[in-house]
């Protein structure tokens, strides 16, 4: 099985996102990550979605969500035809002996750091899903006290 990323758009309006990911649901697929938001137009939103599944189930998915009346447009995006990122919030435990680390690693990865408190740091980082698995991997030995990441947000790029 191979990740697929499927860019949605719909319309905005309350139950949509219930109904899309119903269908998946109901054919017992799991959605690996989410993503929606409003797009240039605020009748229409962008649903990013990221599922491990080989081409056939793919293909009945996308036949299935161009069913829906809500639905406008499915499309698949192949990573290298396509800019991909992903968001993480990550907060890292952070005492005296270990901030100074901390801080340089982020500007390695050129996350932010976004808050500081007495024993732990929140940072910011927006890149492709491997550079999030990687700054989380690297963190991990310092202690991760919350993580959150928003799953993939992709666009296709212009001559694609």
């Amino acid at each position: 099985m191979n990740r697929h990323i499927l860019s949605i758009l719909v319309e905005n309006q309350s139950g949509v996102l219930s109904k899309v990911s119903g269908l998946f649901t109901r054919r017992g697929y799991n959605i690996d990550s989410l993503s929606v938001g409003e797009t240039e137009n605020p009748d229409v939103s962008r649903m990013t979605i990221t599922l491990q599944r080989d081409e056939q189930d793919v293909e009945q998915i996308k036949k299935q969500l161009n069913k829906l009346i809500d639905v406008k447009k499915v499309m698949e995006l192949k990573k290298e035809d396509s800019v991909c990122r992903e968001l993480l919030l990550i907060k890292v435990k952070a005492d005296i002996k270990t901030r100074s680390d901390i801080i340089g690693i982020s500007g390695i990865f050129k996350a932010n750091i976004v808050d500081v408190g007495k024993e732990s740091l929140v940072l910011e980082l927006t890149g492709a899903s491997e550079k999030t698995d990687a700054f989380i991997e690297i963190l991990k030995p310092y202690g991760i006290l919350e993580c959150h990441r928003t799953g993939i947000t992709a666009l296709k790029r212009e001559g694609s």
